[in-house]
């Protein structure tokens, strides 16, 4: 009898992660069928793998010479379904996690494509701050993370997408004027992202410079949140501007010509190249398709 490959990715999986739980939720099944799977192989293979001890996971000499062969195995039944180009046996989870941004522009038609591409392989969708898909990304929680920089990490993956450029827009009452001054800006609440993010310390940044004005920024974590506060007049925002194309067209906003704006949101999909599928790589590949180089 031989390994099966549901033994060797468990194996891969538990030392990568170091713990059987986060294996079994990697893998969408329970703790007790990993340490069902970790048994078998090693009774397959006549050697201990690993040793448990107060929750952490470590590998065995023998288990650290092994894993590089459960690795190529795998690797090699990877190059195998994509030399057949058949997609449709890609199976099990793809990790995504992207940015509120990508939910409001061209997500759509990027899960629709994946659909096409890979038909059986199972999208778990994360939307958060980038921020937060990076730590995600580093914790091998993520496969695929399709967010905005900069970044505190390196990425082995990593496909340049676009940018999109950033406005300021606020509701045709607020402002009567199309062109206006920092003072002018100063005399209404800023509505920005949240804390922590690039976007709100440039815009903190940018108003600091007149300490003689009493600003007050509004962050938010969710831009959505800020482009309806715009439309109720709470405020004057800056956002993308493609997140705000229907609005402007139907005069529920209007853009606001001030001589500054934030840097565009430069967009990347990332991944660990060294350990990446090629769906996940295909994944990426595809976004950078979808995208359009965003503009």
């Amino acid at each position: 009898m031989r390994p099966n490959l549901k033994q060797l990715e468990a194996f891969v999986w538990v030392a990568d992660l170091h713990s059987f739980r986060r294996a079994a939720e990697r893998l969408n099944t329970t703790q007790p069928n990993i340490s069902a799977r970790i048994a078998g192989l090693e009774a397959l293979l006549n050697t201990q793998l690993m040793t448990r001890d107060a929750g952490s996971v470590q590998l065995t000499q023998k288990g650290q010479l092994l894993l590089a062969h459960a690795r190529k195995v795998l690797g090699a039944a990877d190059e195998l379904i994509a030399a057949a180009e058949q997609k449709a046996l890609w199976s099990g989870t793809l990790r995504l996690g992207v940015t509120e941004m990508i939910v409001h522009t061209w997500l759509r038609d990027y899960l629709r494509g994946l659909k096409e591409q890979y038909p059986n392989l199972v999208i778990e969708l994360t939307v958060d701050l980038s921020v937060h898909l990076e730590k995600a990304l580093a914790d091998r929680t993520l496969d695929i993370a399709l967010q905005n920089g900069p970044f505190s990490r390196m990425s082995s993956g990593d496909l340049f997408l676009g940018a999109y450029p950033l406005i300021w827009v606020a509701a045709p009452m607020i402002v009567p004027e199309a062109e206006v001054t920092i003072d002018d800006l100063a005399g209404h609440p800023i509505l920005t992202h949240a804390r922590n993010t690039r976007l709100f310390d440039e815009v903190a940044t940018h108003f600091a410079q007149r300490r003689d004005l009493a600003v007050r920024l509004v962050p938010s974590s969710n831009l959505a949140a800020c482009l309806h506060m715009s439309l109720n007049g709470m405020g004057i925002a800056t956002l993308p501007a493609a997140m705000v194309t229907t609005e402007l067209c139907e005069g529920a906003l209007k853009q606001i010509h001030y001589d500054w704006s934030p840097a565009p949101l430069a967009f990347h999909a990332r991944y660990d190249a060294e350990r990446a599928t090629p769906a996940v790589i295909g994944a990426a590949e595809l976004a950078a398709r979808v995208s359009g180089g965003i503009g």
